[in-house]
């Protein structure tokens, strides 16, 4: 149970995380407002290793680890999260209390301010373009294997930082957290779906609570947004049965539309040479079930051989290695 009018929400301490909390206090004011509401501010794993692509220091909730340990042993009562920072299976003892409202699900591109280039795929041969994605790596060097993709690691102001001073001609960015921190100036274009299938639950919000907290559960389950759980409920059934995660590039677009769900979805080899997209839609009170035979799907068109490569890939480079982070 939540202390007596005070509830405790965790999160990462970053600019957009804050932001993201935040709007989640506020919610929470607007239907409780004799609540009072705590931000504690939780640094994760993802967080403390900056120096290392997300590929190579594991995948188990690298987000979200160290604030779910703090929800289960009580210091905080909520833990926001990006949806896509949450693995497909939570720990005992949690659940996800709320989906709320999808922001846009795009990417876009943010061109360096020196340089002349507005679009994408207008980039002279061997362009260099920074992501953090192999989602974005592989589906980008599958249209133009001739760009030259840096990694990039930290938060978006950071990222800023980073692109200025750099001699790269753009970088990829979520559109969502672009928007939530004011800074839509910078886009040079959004990119179309068709061009870049977004991640598993991009642009929504995880509220997380403990699975028996009923007072709180009634509250939260007040921001659930019924469309954007139901879709992303199913991409996220679609990445837990190719039992996928950031070492692997998988991308998704789940969506209601007269209602019924549609649902794409992408999985890719690391270099881009190879990409299996299928779709499949229905009635959304199927969407797990959707999102399995869509993986399924992708399994026999191939995508299958590509998860078996990259996974024994992964296997082969720990081989020898005295420890792992995770």
């Amino acid at each position: 149970m939540m202390k007596s009018k005070t509830i405790i929400l965790g999160t990462r301490a970053s600019e957009l995380a804050r932001w993201q909390t935040n709007h989640v206090a506020d919610r929470i004011k607007g239907l409780k407002p004799d609540v009072r509401i705590e931000i504690v501010t939780i640094k994760t794993t993802g967080d403390k290793i900056l120096d290392s692509p997300l590929s190579k220091i594991g995948d188990k909730g690298l987000f979200t680890k160290e604030i779910e340990k703090a929800l289960l042993d009580g210091s905080i009562d909520i833990a926001v999260h990006s949806l896509k920072d949450m693995p497909t299976v939570l720990p005992e003892g949690l659940t996800i209390g709320a989906i709320t409202e999808r922001e846009d699900i795009r990417d876009v591109f943010i061109s360096h301010p020196k340089k002349k280039h507005r679009k994408l795929l207008d980039l002279p041969p061997s362009a260099s373009i920074a992501t953090g994605s192999l989602r974005r790596k592989c589906q980008l060097l599958n249209r133009r294997p001739d760009l030259t993709i840096v990694d990039i690691r930290g938060s978006l102001g950071t990222r800023k930082e980073k692109l200025e001073k750099s001699d790269w001609d753009g970088m990829i960015l979520a559109k969502a957290g672009v928007t939530r921190l004011g800074w839509m100036e910078l886009i040079s274009e959004v990119i179309s779906p068709d061009v870049l299938l977004p991640a598993v639950g991009q642009g929504a919000l995880a509220v997380e609570i403990r699975a028996k907290d009923g007072e709180l559960a009634e509250i939260v389950n007040l921001l659930n947004h019924t469309e954007t759980r139901s879709a992303t409920i199913a991409e996220r059934a679609l990445l837990r049965a190719l039992e996928g995660g950031c070492q692997i590039p998988i991308g998704a677009y789940g969506r209601i539309e007269e209602n019924v769900l549609k649902l794409d979805a992408l999985v890719g080899s690391l270099d881009g040479s190879r990409v299996v997209r299928a779709s499949i839609q229905g009635v959304p009170t199927e969407n797990e079930h959707l999102g399995q035979q869509l993986a399924e799907l992708l399994i026999a068109k191939g995508a299958g051989n590509i998860l078996e490569e990259i996974r024994g890939a992964a296997k082969g480079s720990h081989a020898g290695q005295t420890s792992v982070i995770v």
